[in-house]
């Protein structure tokens, strides 16, 4: 099949389940899975990548492994959360509510098409491999691999480390600030960047692959910018007050590093 027309089959595919996705939503009145349905939409597009795509096919079982065990851990760990939650909503669709007042529900349809729309923008990287017909990986590609183990660690590390924090009872009203915690407010979404960097590295093993490039730019530019730390934050400074503003004085947020002293 054509790249075009797994690009078009896919979309049209991805718009459908989110229209359905929102169905439901409304229906719970909690909008916060479409995070988990997000995450859990790249392993369904990896998979029709690899198995639609006419190349080397151990390429494309490796591409596919990949983001499918990346795509399952992601959305299984936001699983949890929200359903743990339910029907308590996260903080940033409240806000949104908020911010939406008067036309919540065509904006928050919307909202859920984009989604569609980036997963299959940021799946660039899954779709230019699977065409490579080179009977052998690139550097590149062992590159991306070894990368995208790191990542993945440290991803899945940061993540435990929180959740074991707040289990704590006595940590209920603290900011967490142990482990990856101290070197970066946020070295889950740090660790998630360099997991699509390395998809980005992996890609450039085919041709055109410099075109994944967009996928770990547009991640970055919405962790940083839209709805990852910016709104992050804010509920964490209406949650944690002053606590969490002695933590954004003193430590990295985003980059790993040494934190700094108190003035």
């Amino acid at each position: 099949m054509p790249a075009w027309l797994l690009i078009v089959t896919a979309l049209a595919g991805l718009c459908t389940a989110f229209a359905a996705l929102f169905l439901l939503c409304r229906r719970l009145d909690n909008y916060g899975f479409v995070d988990v349905a997000w995450s859990y939409a790249f392993v369904l597009l990896a998979i029709f990548y690899a198995s639609l795509g006419g190349g080397w096919p151990p390429r494309r079982m490796v591409l596919a492994t990949m983001a499918g065990l990346w795509s399952l851990r992601l959305g299984t760990h936001l699983l949890k959360r929200v359903a743990a939650h339910h029907p308590t909503e996260d903080g940033r669709y409240v806000q949104l509510r908020k911010d939406w007042t008067g036309r919540f529900g065509p904006k928050m349809f919307g909202f859920f098409q984009l989604q569609a729309v980036s997963v299959v923008l940021l799946g660039v990287p899954f779709l230019l491999p699977v065409l490579n017909p080179v009977a052998a990986l690139h550097p590149f590609e062992v590159a991306g691999t070894g990368l995208w183990l790191l990542a993945l660690a440290g991803e899945t590390l940061a993540d435990a480390q929180l959740a074991t924090f707040k289990r704590a009872p006595a940590n209920r009203d603290r900011v967490c600030d142990t482990g990856l915690w101290r070197h970066s407010r946020h070295p889950n979404y740090f660790f998630e960047w360099l997991i699509w960097v390395a998809y980005l590295v992996f890609a450039l093993g085919s041709p055109w692959g410099w075109l994944a490039v967009i996928s770990p730019a547009s991640i970055l530019c919405l962790l940083l910018r839209v709805t990852g730390i910016p709104l992050t934050e804010q509920q964490s400074l209406r949650s944690k007050g002053e606590a969490y503003r002695r933590y954004q004085a003193t430590t990295s947020a985003f980059i790993p590093w040494f934190p700094k002293k108190m003035p």
